[in-house]
């Protein structure tokens, strides 16, 4: 998982924000999302930005532009610092509130962040994190580390090593507790997903 996330195309465009949606709990977008519902509607700006941004075209060029203001703009008054290309589909913030990711970083599918996470770099590194990963509040997250798929990373945990997949850690510095991690991750083909994506091509 070296490379950048994101949609390149308009048809995985519409796979990304119905895979967010469906982790999110919707079937489709909410009415008045951009009023009563903040979280859908940054991850739905965020993966649009991301989409443009791949495109050469110079209607694209300045439709982005606009874009990335308005994401600045709404995830400085959210407390979100989450960087274009870094995530896989399926991401569901939960909670808004301080939230700064790395933009070397590289996320998997269904990742689920809480508030007051930090996916940081560290001596010119940062972390790898896999599919399905569960991210609690106030957890770390830094330097070169690997984690694996189906982790869950507990509640104000500092993770500065490898955690294997399946594996559940807390405390500081993390360390394992658990050989499995219990819980059900929403998978990105699963749980609504094709349904969201017949809603979001009908809109």
């Amino acid at each position: 998982m070296t490379g950048r996330s994101g949609p390149r195309t308009r048809e995985e465009l519409r796979y990304y924000l119905a895979a967010d949606l469906a982790a999110l709990g919707h079937d489709r977008r909410p009415r008045g999302a951009a009023l009563f519902h903040p979280i859908v509607h940054f991850q739905g700006l965020l993966r649009r930005v991301e989409y443009l941004d791949r495109r050469n075209d110079p209607i694209s060029r300045v439709v982005v532009l606009a874009y990335k203001l308005r994401l600045l703009r709404l995830g400085q008054r959210l407390g979100l610092t989450i960087p274009r290309g870094v995530f896989g589909p399926g991401l569901a913030i939960v909670h808004y509130g301080s939230v700064v990711v790395n933009p070397n970083a590289r996320v998997g599918a269904n990742c689920r962040l809480h508030h007051d996470v930090a996916i940081g770099s560290k001596r010119g590194s940062s972390p790898v994190i896999g599919n399905d990963v569960w991210i609690g509040a106030g957890a770390k997250v830094f330097g070169r580390v690997t984690v694996g798929d189906g982790a869950i990373i507990g509640a104000n945990a500092v993770v500065d090593r490898d955690v294997p997949e399946h594996t559940v850690v807390v405390g500081v510095p993390a360390r394992a507790v658990r050989g499995v991690a219990e819980h059900d991750p929403r998978p990105v083909d699963g749980c609504g997903v094709a349904d969201a994506r017949r809603s979001w091509r009908r809109r």
